[in-house]
């Protein structure tokens, strides 16, 4: 089944004393937590990044408030991610758990909550309302490149049965076109052709959704939330050269 049109869906800041932003709708539709952090109000960032310049101290206290927001959820299930196409099946899960070397993770188990951290690279979310079935997904361009969209597809369709015209899918928060200046690599990595002296631009939530059509995903949206123009919420490494922090986006299904 080809893809339906694709809508706009913005992130929305909740009334809350974190900086936390969910995807519009799908907690009332398909029984899901969807969403991101954001930078935050104060003088000091929320930054989640374990592998950043911040002190061990802050960042762990940071983890456990975001923890403590989501009580109904018994286990957080993240990776250090390597801008690959691995993706990991929970069928049961407990705590926090940290993996190494993926940029995906799938679940059909309420209660545990999968998180990607990003600063630029797209959150991709996808939802099987029917089997109740859930995937996060890390994609920068390489990952995209790679097919890690069709690969947390497939993860889906053989630990839940899940036919892609039953996939409900979006391209999260994440640095847009215009901002993306690249080289001749991305551009061709991506299937493009990168003609005359540059400099390029590309779009990762469109190469993104062009995939999604091509496997046949049911429903799309986008977010339109860019982080490099909207420093004031969100972190960009592209717009900060390297000296921001980093956001998690998260995706679960409720109790």
């Amino acid at each position: 089944m080809p893809t339906s049109s694709v809508t706009t869906a913005d992130e929305r800041r909740l009334d809350a004393a974190l900086p936390l932003w969910e995807v519009p709708g799908w907690r009332e539709r398909f029984g899901v937590v969807a969403g991101i952090t954001g930078r935050g109000d104060g003088t000091v960032p929320f930054d989640l990044g374990l592998w950043g310049s911040a002190p061990s101290g802050e960042a762990m206290s940071r983890w456990r408030e975001l923890r403590r927001a989501m009580p109904e959820f018994t286990a957080y299930v993240m990776a250090h991610q390597v801008h690959g196409s691995e993706v990991l099946w929970h069928q049961y899960a407990s705590g926090w758990v940290i993996h190494e070397g993926a940029d995906g993770h799938g679940t059909g188990t309420p209660g545990v909550l999968l998180m990607v951290t990003v600063a630029d690279c797209v959150p991709v979310y996808l939802v099987a309302p029917e089997q109740r079935a859930i995937a996060m997904l890390h994609a920068g361009w390489r990952g995209t490149t790679a097919g890690i969209l069709e690969r947390g597809v497939e993860m889906l369709r053989l630990n839940a049965g899940v036919d892609p015209s039953g996939l409900v899918m979006h391209a999260g928060v994440a640095i847009s076109g215009p901002c993306y200046e690249v080289g001749r690599e991305v551009v061709e990595g991506l299937g493009g052709t990168a003609s005359g002296d540059g400099p390029w631009h590309v779009d990762i939530r469109e190469h993104l959704i062009e995939q999604a059509r091509s496997v046949g995903i049911g429903e799309v949206s986008r977010s339109s939330h860019c982080t490099a123009t909207m420093s004031r919420d969100f972190f960009s490494h592209r717009g900060s050269r390297g000296a921001n922090g980093r956001m998690v986006a998260f995706l679960g299904i409720l109790p």
